[in-house]
């Protein structure tokens, strides 16, 4: 892989760790902030509960990336009296929640790339399509009709919001990951 990457998870230390295996430093990780946000509030009593989730979603819908920081180190702060594990879950992998924020692009993708909603619709629509079968004869026949519920599913998903915005995501990742000299490269050869 020449180019740099932006690979949406959630929190599973698993995914976390094949991201870094695979990519090594060509990947830069936005957190799935709405899986963050619904860890940090599960350790809280169930009364607390929507109260720190309107907190964190006011938090990590703020414009820039240092008011958001910002809105979030203050909710730390008060949480560290009330329960320690919240506060060990916000701040285990704090600033990969802010990947976006930082790029300079949360206002335009942020909608789209901020959760992992996204794959997680496509694995819903593939998951009623293949959960019928209950006996797999070998794998290649379970990678047959996963690929035909994919094909049938691509005609019914929506484009990303602000696609068109891609091009900076790129840039910007590639900027970032200090892989300026692919993007000369590539302008050159346009």
């Amino acid at each position: 892989m020449s180019c740099g990457l932006l690979v949406v998870i959630d929190g599973s230390k698993g995914f976390r760790a094949a991201v870094r295996k695979v990519f090594g430093k060509r990947a830069l990780v936005q957190r799935c902030q709405w899986y963050k946000r619904e860890n940090i509030v599960s350790y809280l009593p169930k009364k607390d509960q929507a109260y720190w989730r309107k907190c964190l979603q006011h938090a990590y819908e703020r414009p820039n990336y240092n008011e958001a920081r910002q809105e979030l180190l203050k909710i730390c702060s008060k949480l560290v009296i009330i329960n320690e594990s919240a506060v060990r879950s916000l701040d285990e992998g704090f600033e990969e929640t802010f990947t976006l924020y930082r790029l300079g692009l949360f206002p335009l993708l942020g909608k789209s790339l901020k959760t992992t909603n996204i794959i997680e619709s496509v694995n819903s629509q593939a998951e009623e399509r293949c959960s019928k079968v209950d006996h797999w004869k070998n794998s290649n026949q379970k990678h047959r009709w996963l690929s035909a519920a994919l094909l049938d599913i691509e005609p019914r998903l929506n484009k990303l919001i602000g696609y068109y915005h891609l091009p900076s995501l790129r840039k910007a990742i590639m900027k970032d990951l200090n892989l300026n000299h692919i993007i000369q490269e590539s302008e050159q050869v346009a």
